[in-house]
């Protein structure tokens, strides 16, 4: 199938919006969008997310044994967008607070219908991404936050 082919068939199912996150060796936070994140097994509680192997996030990733995977709620379609560049200051200005575990990322509270901080597992090389399989050990959801989908290249 040509790329832009699968592009568009990909892209028609919907999924959820997810900031990956994690801290750096300088102890400042990292962080990306993905659409790829979804649960694995409920014993142990074990969930899964991909990224791209040239992310500027993998190595805070690595460097924290772990990630924090922020499910956004709806109507932060400008933060989606912000966190899915390169930008160095991508957290500039945002909320975040630190998980209890060492081995997450930033929990963006102010802006996730949930989060779900989780120990890195295992890493499998996927193409031109990584599967990153991590050990849920803290998380939670706010009642009546609906979580923000993607499809079709847009947000709902």
């Amino acid at each position: 199938i040509e790329r832009q082919r699968f592009r568009e068939v990909m892209g028609t199912f919907p999924s959820g919006v997810v900031v990956l996150t994690a801290f750096g060796d300088d102890g400042r936070p990292r962080g990306l969008t993905v659409s790829a994140f979804c649960a694995v097994s409920l014993e142990p509680p074990l969930a899964l997310v991909c990224i791209d192997k040239t992310s500027n996030t993998l190595p805070a990733v690595q460097h924290t044994g772990g990630f924090t995977a922020n499910i956004l709620a709806t109507g932060r379609e400008d933060l989606a967008r912000r966190l899915a560049t390169k930008l160095s200051d991508k957290f500039d200005g945002l909320a975040w607070q630190r998980p209890e575990s060492k081995v997450g990322g930033p929990i963006l509270e102010e802006d996730a219908a949930a989060y779900a901080v989780c120990a890195l597992r295992d890493t499998i090389e996927a193409g031109d991404h990584w599967v990153l399989i991590g050990l849920v050990t803290e998380g939670a959801h706010k009642e009546g936050v609906a979580p923000m989908v993607f499809a079709r290249r847009a947000y709902s």
